[in-house]
């Protein structure tokens, strides 16, 4: 990943950086990776997340169709 630094404005590359890292989901994954996971809870958790995926999608897909 990479960020250009322009007219030594280093606050605002900082921050495009960290907006790329939030869209890349790596803040979730670090904290997720701080402490052991029992196989159990991420089995559970990733069901949970494929559910809310679900949800989500489902929604955008009824706001779509209502909305023409």
């Amino acid at each position: 990943m990479q960020v250009s630094v322009r007219d030594n404005n280093v606050d605002q590359a900082l921050r495009a950086l960290k907006k790329k890292l939030q869209r890349e989901g790596v803040f979730r994954e670090m904290k997720l990776k701080q402490a052991f996971e029992k196989p159990s809870e991420k089995k559970a958790r990733e069901k949970a997340e494929a559910i809310r995926r679900q949800r989500k999608l489902a929604r955008k897909k009824l706001q779509r169709e209502n909305g023409m």
